[in-house]
């Protein structure tokens, strides 16, 4: 009888394990860059819209899903892709990876691509710790081309360009003011002024000016007003060269008759339900009727004036860092 009902009890563990594996196989799975806020936006939206244990979300940095993505194209494991457009428009144009959208995802600037939807803009500004600035007596900075100024060494950190797609935020806008010749030497008397605060993380100079550190950075400016809004002695400044703006998007990778049934729907899911959230950490409007208020836009929003890619990345980098 014990060995007739161990053998029952296993067969049923069996046929239980087969049938969770059997869900797990539908479960749309989303590969992202973005940081905890928007994962956090892309849960609620899912979960509240009848998607609760249907997904799996797996975050990654920008510059190790890119690769990732480069690298296996529809191979990849992940039926919903969320990273930078730089890099979705290149893996595009290298191999068809992604399906198009089959719902309305109508860009606010006119600029509507078939294959992504945008879902968040990473907008790029200096901030400063008011009490540190002081202590040091230190003139807050107007220009991004002030922090090269060897007065600032020592004083202030910001994101190595070879770790973090912020710091491309900043090398555009120095390139774009007085071009790449001398915007590339500003870059790298910056990343001199920094020394030991050059940071390999987007949010690593924001930490350290919190921390009291430093006493200027350069990071993504909704952090920074956030910052001052609870009361800290954060302060952001909107450089004089502009400010530029990374936007991250939604694709869902083409997989043929393998395609997820739900993947498509989980896409736009996110894409109509997450962006009153997403608004709150990251105040960008990209759809119609979407508001922001005054004191959340940035005083001179810039586009560079090249067509953002992969390639144009490594080209910055490769010239900061001497290796052209």
């Amino acid at each position: 009888m014990k060995t007739l009902s161990f053998i029952k009890l296993t067969a049923l563990a069996a046929a239980l394990a087969g049938a969770a594996a059997a869900y797990a196989d539908n479960e749309v799975v989303i590969y992202t860059n973005s940081d905890e806020e928007a994962q956090q936006a892309m849960r609620h939206a899912l979960d509240q819209n009848g998607f609760e244990g249907k997904y799996l979300l797996q975050s990654f940095g920008t510059s190790e899903l890119g690769g990732r993505l480069m690298a296996e194209g529809k191979n990849i494991e992940a039926d919903i892709i969320t990273l930078s457009t730089y890099y979705l428009d290149s893996v595009q144009a290298k191999d068809k990876v992604f399906a198009d959208l089959t719902f309305n995802h109508d860009a606010i600037d006119g600029n509507t691509v078939s294959f992504y939807a945008p879902i968040l803009g990473n907008t790029g500004a200096m901030f400063i710790n008011t009490e540190v600035l002081a202590d040091d007596e230190l003139p807050a900075p107007k220009s991004l081309k002030d922090l090269a100024d060897p007065k600032y060494a020592g004083h202030i950190s910001v994101p190595d360009i070879t770790g973090s797609s912020t710091s491309w935020l900043m090398t555009q806008a120095l390139i774009d003011a007085y071009g790449e010749e001398e915007g590339v030497k500003l870059v790298q008397a910056i990343e001199k002024n920094a020394g030991d605060h050059l940071e390999m993380s987007g949010s690593g100079p924001l930490k350290k000016i919190r921390a009291g550190e430093v006493a200027v950075g350069f990071g993504l400016r909704h952090q920074a007003v956030a910052d001052k809004k609870q009361g800290l002695p954060i302060d952001y400044i909107d450089p004089t060269e502009g400010n530029f703006t990374l936007t991250e998007a939604l694709s869902v990778v083409d997989k043929g008759s393998e395609t997820k049934p739900d993947a498509m729907k989980v896409a736009e899911c996110i894409i109509k339900n997450a962006r009153a959230e997403l608004l709150q950490y990251y105040p960008v409007a990209l759809y119609q009727g979407e508001q922001v208020a005054d004191e959340l836009r940035p005083a001179n929003s810039k586009a560079f004036k090249e067509k953002l890619s992969v390639e144009l990345l490594k080209k910055h980098q490769a010239l900061v860092k001497g290796n052209n």
